[in-house]
């Protein structure tokens, strides 16, 4: 029986900095004396932005260093493999955001073969699978690990579904594709009289069969299913591209190469950034954009890039982020659609499944057509009653991140089918804005099903007639893990505190008020044409008061993609933001991503932002409020945290 030989040394990711150093330095804790063990390790934590243009073994230097406890950051470069661990045991939801890949690749390069917490997100725990990473649930290894006792691999995937037990077993993905995925076909789903969701329906009408799969969609089940769109960003592909070449040679063969887009979004903007230029990453970065466009030359990929105007190589901004281009140009009703980030979802509120992947499942993807998944189950969220007036979809969105049952996990892994009356008075842009934020929630995916305000949106976008083909909806009796109803009459201007997207906090109960010295609208969650309506139309109140943002804060305007920047141009938004004395920059992911202006540069620094995610270190070293776009910019112009009605009542 094959078993894993975990010899080196067992890290136990608490509470308390100290007991951190005590393990670097060489001391062995217990479960016992390890004491509290942290929750909500992030992706961005194990490998922060400062280390994601190394896409090989490099990254092995890097696990673990931007994680933060006690306000310090314990784990610095090498020390993982200094320190010969082989186990990292933490709290629950470990490797919550992004859908990078490298934090994975960084632990296994390092030495870690095993990561044992509480419960797991699923994107990260996909991505360990497909290298090879072994994960676990179950506490009681601890202690026979430490005794130096030899784990049977199949007592490690036993609680898995069939595939990832397989995938595990085959040690990765590629190697699993690689022997059991020459023949792919569709599946064929048992028609039955059951009502089901509209996320069951697509998925059964892209549900493929492998010789490893079989064709349930049950619940829980692994499957590999058909996309209709597949696309990647630059700190991907060159990874990607590492992987596919070593597994199969060059050059590849890709499936339906038509089918798939590339996108450079992430670092455009990088030259401007304080964290890659103090830290030496600008060659990297020159490396990750070669690397990316020489894959899409070689194979005749769609490549949305970099903005170039005038013959200026160096032009800042891109053609736009890559999932709100997805949604503003290709998503239609019905589709499934895979991207390697984690707010793919974006493009659910147009009635489609997406969903984002890491690398190693792109790249699988890339040659055979199939994506990995596990059969979701659907969460119903019902937004009913009115919208208040100033309250945006990213208040219905930190309203419910800030839920009891939404921050023990309830949301995790799963569909999020939001609906009520309330959805149907939102945009297709306010839409996206809670599909988007999916990720943040733990999702699968979101998703919304199309109706008129869907149909206004594609002819007005893309000039498409639209029909919606019956079928396109939930059936009266579908099964949901639970539904959560909330009353939105009853919600205000909200704010998420630094840390994490989860510490909801009406504004309103905020008795002390932050002064902010950063303030930033942007990001594919608020960088859309709907959320610079509501940028204008606070700075243009402000601008006819001859009022400007105080000399100590800056704020910061970025659109998300070109499309944006173009309507604002066309509706004569520039001129108010102009008159207020907001920063305006091309589109591209930014600040969210600390790639470039907005970013903090000092611990010392408050930013309020409308970004979706305020993970330690996410958006540089300070500290970042989340808030929607008409409160950021209220708060820009108030020099302190406060909402528009606030803003008004003092300037009445």
């Amino acid at each position: 029986m094959a078993t894993l030989e975990l010899t080196g040394r067992i890290l136990f990711l608490c509470d308390d900095s100290e007991r951190i150093e005590r393990q670097l330095n060489g001391s062995d804790l217990t479960q016992a004396s390890a004491g509290t063990l942290r929750d909500d390790v992030s992706t961005d934590e194990i490998t922060p932005m400062s280390v994601l243009t190394r896409f090989d073994d490099r990254l092995g230097r890097f696990p673990y260093v931007g994680f933060r406890t006690g306000n310090r950051n314990p784990i610095g470069p090498d020390a993982i493999r200094a320190g010969g661990f082989c186990v990292t045991v933490a709290g629950n939801r470990y490797g919550k955001g992004s859908s990078r890949e490298h934090s994975p690749l960084a632990e296994f390069s390092a030495g870690i073969r095993l990561v044992i917490a509480k419960s797991f997100e699923r994107i990260y725990r996909q991505n360990a699978d497909n290298l090879g990473l072994f994960t676990s649930t179950d506490f009681g290894l601890v202690e026979r690990i430490a005794r130096g006792e030899p784990i049977d691999i199949d007592e490690l995937v036993a609680s898995r579904d069939s595939l990832s037990a397989s995938i595990l077993r085959s040690g990765g993905l590629l190697r699993y594709g690689a022997r059991h995925m020459q023949h792919v076909q569709p599946a064929s789903v048992p028609a039955d009289s059951e009502p089901r969701t509209l996320a069951q329906k697509i998925l059964e009408r892209h549900a493929l069969r492998t010789e490893g799969t079989g064709d349930s969609l049950t619940p829980g089940s692994g499957v590999f299913v058909r996309a209709d769109r597949r696309f990647i960003h630059e700190y991907y592909t060159g990874m990607a591209t590492h992987m596919l070449h070593a597994t199969f040679g060059k050059p590849l063969k890709l499936h339906q190469p038509d089918t798939i887009l590339t996108f450079e979004d992430h670092l455009s903007y990088s030259h401007k950034s304080e964290l890659h230029v103090r830290n030496g990453l600008l060659s990297d970065v020159r490396e990750l954009s070669a690397a990316h466009r020489q894959f899409a030359e070689d194979y005749g990929l769609t490549n949305h890039g970099y903005l170039n105007t005038n013959g200026d190589a160096s032009a800042e901004g891109s053609e736009g982020i890559s999932h709100a281009m997805m949604a503003e140009r290709y998503a239609l009703p019905g589709q499934l659609i895979v991207g390697t980030d984690s707010h793919t979802p974006h493009s659910g509120a147009l009635g489609c499944v997406a969903f984002g992947v890491g690398t190693t499942d792109m790249a699988n993807a890339f040659v055979t057509g199939a994506v990995r998944m596990t059969v979701p189950q659907s969460l119903r969220i019902e937004f009913n009653g009115d919208v208040p007036p100033g309250v945006t979809a990213k208040d219905l969105a930190l309203h419910l991140l800030a839920d009891p049952r939404i921050r023990s996990g309830a949301g995790v892994g799963k569909v999020f089918e939001f609906t009520g009356s309330a959805i149907a008075q939102l945009t297709t842009d306010e839409r996206a804005t809670l599909t988007n934020m999916t990720a943040e929630l733990g999702g699968f995916t979101g998703i919304v099903a199309p109706d008129e305000e869907t149909v206004r949106f594609l002819k007005e976008r893309r000039g498409i007639d639209f029909t919606i083909e019956p079928w396109m909806h939930s059936d009266a009796g579908a099964a949901y893990a639970d539904v959560i109803a909330i009353d939105c009459t009853q919600i205000s201007p909200m704010l998420a505190a630094p840390g994490d997207p989860g510490n909801g906090i009406a504004l309103r109960d905020l008795a002390q008020r932050p002064r902010v010295e950063i303030a930033y609208g942007g990001s594919c969650t608020a960088g859309k044409r709907e959320d610079f309506d509501h940028y204008h139309a606070v700075l243009a109140w402000a601008a006819a008061r001859g009022m400007r943002v105080p000399s100590d804060v800056k704020l910061y305007l970025q659109f998300g993609t070109s499309d944006v920047r173009d309507y604002c141009v066309q509706r004569g938004y520039i001129d108010a933001f102009e008159q207020v004395g907001a920063i305006l920059l091309q589109p591209s992911c930014g600040a969210c991503a600390n790639c470039g202006p907005g970013s903090s540069t000092q611990a010392s620094q408050v930013t309020i932002s409308a970004i979706n995610r305020n993970f330690p270190g996410r958006s540089g070293p300070g500290q970042v409020w989340l808030a929607s776009p008409p409160t950021v910019v209220a708060s820009a112009l108030a020099g302190k945290i406060a909402s528009f009605a606030e803003l008004q009542e003092q300037y009445a």
